[in-house]
């Protein structure tokens, strides 16, 4: 039974949090192959720690992109988020490539030859989620928690607040009357700041970008608004605590309001069906959320490793839905080819789109000019309404 009134949580990182660092460089250099050739196949992972990076994993694309170029596309990365501390420098940091050629027994399951269309790059589960919590149909606690760490950065970034650093984290803790939420009961921010700030100031920085993001009337008690609980963040990111890629896997989506398959987003190339897939069961279960169809929606995919169509297409609107579930799965699978090859070129996923993506959600966001966040269009709404005649 769906419980109406209940407090839930969850929590954002912010560009500069170590995983996100690694996260940022492994989607840089699938953009950076995707750039070259949008057939390129990419799997990389990235870990940092003090002045430390090191990339690895697999790639088939061109020869030209060496492990030299890839040291420079994380050291630029590094350099855009914003770290020139002493223990964590764009350019004085050691950068290690260890990345090699993929796997000729994965390349021969996945590719597209006489007969057999392009197979899953490997096998799992994805799920995609939508809900009128907000206006792009996210659950709130997630959408507020990147809305604040997306503020502080912005104000860094603009040297509006320079006394703040890259790594920061938040947390939202939201009150539901009768399954909506009304407001927050409780707000985290630790945000990692210049010496010479005290907690006092840090505390008064931060407070107006929580107020500017949560809507009028949310915010918590000030017993209940904590900034640096610790009273002290001056040394953070890589130097503070390791990084290593797809280690947030539940802020990059719904902030844990839905299921998760378990499979990472970042550094995979758009055959990945852990990436490609999870976002079409969010295309999907957006379009039925914005079709009037339910009010929550969640999608479940799965595949097999060289098989080109899903093993399954599950759907569950969470008893909000005004149209028969099974139905409703059929009226989705005749709407969009949902083959790894039909769901990139659905979306059209073979661009260089990625880096974006690496921190506040993957989800959530505006859909851009040049394809990216393409997964959040709604341009299934009008044929699922005249299908099951919806207003």
């Amino acid at each position: 039974m769906w419980k109406k009134d209940y407090v839930f949580t969850s929590e954002s990182v912010s560009e500069g949090h170590p995983d996100k660092v690694c996260d940022r460089i492994s989607d840089a250099v699938v953009d950076a192959f995707l750039t070259e050739d949008n057939r390129a196949r990419v799997a990389v992972e990235t870990l940092c720690t003090t002045n430390y990076i090191v990339l690895a994993g697999e790639v088939r694309g061109p020869d030209h992109l060496t492990h030299e170029r890839l040291i420079e596309v994380a050291r630029h990365c590094v350099r855009e988020i914003g770290y020139e501390q002493r223990g964590f420098h764009w350019k004085d940091a050691d950068v290690v490539c260890r990345v090699h050629s993929q796997s000729a027994d994965i390349a021969v399951g996945v590719d597209a030859r006489d007969n057999k269309d392009e197979g899953a790059g490997d096998q799992g589960i994805m799920f995609g989620y939508a809900c009128r919590e907000t206006d792009v149909l996210m659950p709130a606690p997630i959408f507020y928690a990147h809305g604040i760490l997306r503020s502080l950065a912005e104000a860094r970034h603009s040297g509006a607040e320079p006394g703040l650093g890259p790594d920061a984290k938040s947390q939202v803790t939201l009150r539901y009357v009768n399954g909506k939420p009304v407001g927050a009961t409780a707000i985290v921010v630790s945000t990692q700041h210049a010496e010479h700030l005290t907690a006092d100031d840090v505390r008064d920085i931060v407070r107006p970008h929580v107020l500017n993001v949560l809507p009028e009337g949310w915010m918590c008690d000030e017993k209940h608004f904590y900034v640096n609980p610790t009273g002290r963040f001056v040394i953070g990111g890589p130097d503070g605590d390791s990084g290593l890629t797809g280690r947030k896997i539940i802020v990059d989506t719904y902030g844990g309001a839905a299921p998760h398959g378990g499979g990472a987003f970042s550094g995979k190339d758009p055959t990945k069906v852990d990436r490609s897939a999870a976002y079409a069961a969010r295309y999907l279960a957006k379009n039925v959320v914005a079709a009037n169809l339910a009010e929550r929606c969640t999608i479940q995919l799965s595949y097999a490793i060289g098989v080109s169509h899903p093993l399954s297409v599950y759907v569950d609107t969470h008893g909000t839905g005004v149209v028969d579930e099974e139905q409703l799965s059929l009226a989705l699978q005749r709407a969009m080819d949902l083959s790894p090859r039909g769901i990139r070129e659905h979306l059209h996923l073979d661009r260089p789109i990625y880096a974006r993506t690496a921190a506040y959600g993957h989800f959530g966001r505006e859909p851009e000019p040049d394809g990216g966040f393409s997964w959040e269009k709604t341009d299934l709404v009008d044929a699922l309404r005249s299908r099951f005649g919806a207003g």
